[in-house]
Order: structure tokens, then C-alpha cells, then sequence
């Protein structure tokens, strides 16, 4: 490739430029490319998790991607820090692109996240190359172009409290969310607490009942409500708490759902939220040394 060809890192002017609403030629479900859109809003704001871009050109862009700064990624099995962000209007470009190690380390656990199905090709045959085991999730992109004003007129729930989450509450989140329970999630939702919002209701004694989390590119995660409050309204409660602070702060936010969730679907879908028809999906790469 030519010097303009190669990967370059964002200066913080163009940071700037990305975070605004962007005018450029991206697929209409993707809404300023969400995963993306969302880090870079973090960046500007602290960039509390050492964030960085990567394009293959600027400003005529194929390829943006979003991960961690290299000293960040010290821990080689820590894939929920080692997380690779991808989009991509030239996915015959991508897999020249993703196969070098300045760009991707591929002797790590890692993840790729992504709104594009059209990733998968390059990352099978590269993780074939390098015997790197993967297993792939797609689930539900939920997402919003313009929120508007939440209520929780219908909500059949008792007058719970809503309350702000904080890392003392990381490990009953960790110990609900189907991708953690170890304690590098431990530690990754304990860091996400600690720089980023996360909203729950309390039930009649004071317990914890129903919560989600934002992570480093603004998406909702690790939502969560305890079996005996489901189906009353309290993920809605949660969700309408949550809505109020992103209009308040104007805040990108996005989520992805897996399809069996249908309460927090239904929360969602109330808050006038769409599932945008390119899916949400996820690629965890693992070297063969560590499978």
C-alpha cells in the first residue's frame, strides 16, 4: 500500500470533526456508525479507556476501527479490554488491512465488534492462517436517530428507586452477565463503572433488582432484572432513567439484544427504539496456545 494508503491514527482535530454529526456516505441503520460514533464521543470527553482510531485514509476513509492504545492491551487474555471496533466500505480491502500486526494483535484473545456482516470474510481467513480459534455472536442492534422524551406512565411497578450504579454494585453485575462472571470482567465492569453511567432500580429492601451499564463506545450493556421482578416494568424503569441522562447530556447511546431477551426487547421497543436490520455482531479470536 501507499504511504496515504496505510493505517494512520486520528489527530485530535479530526477526533473533533468525527464526533460531529458526520456527513459522510455510511448505510442509513447505522446512524454515524454507532460503535465507532460512540468511541470517539468518549475520546473527546477524557477518553477514560486510552482510545484510539485508526483509518486507512482521511478524510476519503475505507476502512475506521477503534480499539485501545497498545500499552493498554497488556494482558493478552483480557478480551474484554482487547476489543477491536470495525467498519469497513471496502471489505475486499479489509483482510490485508486487519492481518497486520500494527494493526490487529493476533497472538491475543481479542474481540471484533461490528454492525457489518460482511466482516466475516476476512476475519475467517486470517484467523484461519493463524490457527486462531473464533466463536461468533450475532445478536439485535437496537437503536434510535432521535430520542424523545420517556415516561413511565405505563410502567406497573411499585415506586421502586431508581439510583446511579457505582463499582461497589460491579460484582452483582458480573455475576449476571452471560458474557462474564471471571474477574477480568470483574475488573473491565468495575472500570466501566468507574468512568461511565450505569443505572439500576432498587427493590422493597433496598436490593438491586433490575440495572444496565454503558461501556467505552457508549453501548448499553450487561442488562439485568432479578427473576421474581420480571415482566412488571422495572428494565422500562431502568431504561426511562437511562434516557433522561442521554438527552440531558446529549449522549450517544446504542444496544444490542439477543432475541430471547424479549423484556428488555419490549422496554426498548416502548421507548420508541428500532432494531436496525444489519445486526449486531461479535467475533471472539482466540490463539490456538490459549484454547
Amino acid at each position: 500500500m501507499s504511504k496515504a494508503q496505510k493505517s494512520t491514527l486520528l489527530n485530535s482535530e479530526v477526533y473533533y470533526k468525527m464526533s460531529q454529526p458526520l456527513p459522510l456516505n455510511l448505510p442509513t441503520c447505522l446512524f454515524h456508525i454507532p460503535h465507532v460514533y460512540g468511541a470517539v464521543f468518549n475520546i473527546k470527553n477524557k477518553n477514560p479507556f486510552n482510545m484510539e482510531v485508526l483509518v486507512d485514509a482521511w478524510p476519503d476513509y475505507q476502512i475506521v476501527i477503534t480499539r485501545p492504545q497498545r500499552e493498554e492491551m497488556k494482558d493478552d487474555l483480557d478480551h474484554y479490554t482487547n476489543t477491536y471496533q470495525i467498519f469497513t466500505k471496502a471489505p475486499d480491502k479489509l483482510e490485508e488491512v486487519l492481518a497486520r500486526p500494527q494493526v490487529i494483535n493476533w497472538d491475543q484473545v481479542f474481540q471484533i465488534q461490528g454492525c457489518q456482516d460482511s466482516l466475516k470474510e476476512a476475519i475467517r481467513k486470517i484467523s484461519a492462517s493463524k490457527s486462531v480459534r473464533v466463536d461468533y455472536v450475532k445478536t439485535i442492534l437496537i437503536m434510535t436517530e432521535m430520542p424523545v422524551e420517556p415516561n413511565d406512565d405505563h410502567v406497573d411497578v411499585m415506586d421502586f428507586q431508581n439510583i446511579s450504579l457505582d463499582p461497589s454494585h460491579a460484582g452483582l453485575v458480573n455475576e449476571q452477565w452471560t458474557f462474564g462472571k471471571n474477574d477480568r470482567s470483574l475488573k473491565y465492569i468495575e472500570r466501566c463503572l468507574q468512568n461511565f453511567p450505569g443505572f439500576g432500580v432498587l427493590g422493597p429492601e433496598g436490593h438491586l433488582i433490575s440495572w444496565i451499564v454503558m461501556e467505552q463506545s457508549c453501548e448499553m450493556r450487561m442488562g439485568y432484572t432479578v427473576p421474581e421482578y420480571r415482566k412488571h416494568g422495572y428494565m422500562k424503569k431502568t431504561s426511562v432513567h437511562l434516557m433522561n441522562y442521554v438527552i440531558q447530556k446529549k449522549v450517544p447511546c446504542y444496544f444490542h439484544v439477543s432475541e430471547h431477551k424479549e423484556e428488555y426487547n419490549q422496554a426498548l421497543r416502548d421507548l420508541k427504539f428500532k432494531a436496525a436490520s444489519c445486526g449486531w455482531h461479535q467475533w471472539k479470536c482466540s490463539p490456538e496456545k490459549y484454547c
